[in-house]
């Protein structure tokens, strides 16, 4: 089974990196979209869809209406339209923190499949565009490259660090096993991540990588109980099975779709580069 993770996620990460480095952004854009289809496709089954055409239809609707949005913000140029969107995506992962803190009472909440739904296209809509406005800044492909790093390192500082020290529980409804120590070791290797980053990379002021670091690798953990939550109420462990050893599509990702909108409103607003 290790193994079979290790060369999934080095196929998985090789593809991604070669396409952020050396493709034109459009090529990476269909990549990612590509990932967040699949996406949409793990999420009609987490909101309860069981016919293929009515999931075959919700990944088609959740492209529409990413194209849609990203035609209206021109996510390139008019960064006014942008800004809201973002906004929104950010204070639903706020309320989602809310709803993963009062679990299991939130569901009565968003247990309906209809607002399951909505709440996908608000999970991986925003977090494609955020990713595609980060990619067309300057500096844009290093953006990328160091809102995926905090991304991880909150999760691999957390598990170890949990696993070691970890005492209060965090989510005990949701996720049993994770703690507030691991939050906070893992909120440390991001820190380090991002201090290494900006010393070899950027050379950009210190404060301002602080305040991006700090909200975006705490929002990543509210991504992974979120996606949690809702496979606790559907009742299943992985969210598919696309991924050799890993499961699906979201289980990878959840991290990164709650954090990219939260990083990319910093740097659009603050016009923070590295």
């Amino acid at each position: 089974m290790l193994k079979q993770r290790v060369i999934t996620a080095f196929i998985l990460m090789s593809v991604f990196l070669v396409l952020l480095f050396f493709s034109p952004w459009y090529s990476f854009g269909l990549f990612v979209a590509l990932i967040f289809a699949f996406g949409a496709w793990e999420w009609s089954d987490l909101s309860g869809l069981v016919s293929f055409s009515h999931r075959v239809a919700y990944v088609t609707a959740t492209v529409l209406f990413t194209a849609g949005a990203a035609l209206w913000t021109d996510f390139a140029r008019d960064l006014v339209n942008l800004r809201p969107i973002l906004l929104v995506a950010c204070v639903f992962w706020v309320l989602a923190f809310i709803c993963v803190q009062s679990f299991p009472s939130s569901a009565v909440v968003w247990r309906s499949v209809t607002v399951r739904l909505a709440m996908g296209w608000l999970v991986l809509s925003p977090a494609w565009l955020a990713t595609m406005y980060l990619r067309n800044q300057n500096n844009g492909v290093l953006l990328v490259l160091l809102c995926l790093l905090i991304v991880a390192a909150a999760d691999v500082g957390a598990y170890f660090s949990g696993k070691r020290f970890g005492r209060r529980k965090l989510a005990p409804a949701v996720s049993p096993s994770k703690s507030w120590e691991g939050v906070w070791g893992g909120l440390v290797l991001a820190l380090a991540v991002g201090i290494a980053f900006n010393a070899v990379f950027g050379h950009s002021s210190w404060q301002p990588l602080f305040l991006i670091v700090v909200p975006a690798a705490l929002i990543s953990v509210v991504g992974d109980l979120f996606e949690s939550m809702i496979k606790r109420v559907r009742g299943i462990k992985d969210s598919g099975t696309i991924l050799p050893g890993h499961g699906g599509i979201l289980d990878r990702v959840d991290g990164m779709v709650a954090a990219a909108p939260l990083f990319a409103l910093f740097v659009l607003v603050t016009g923070w580069a590295l």
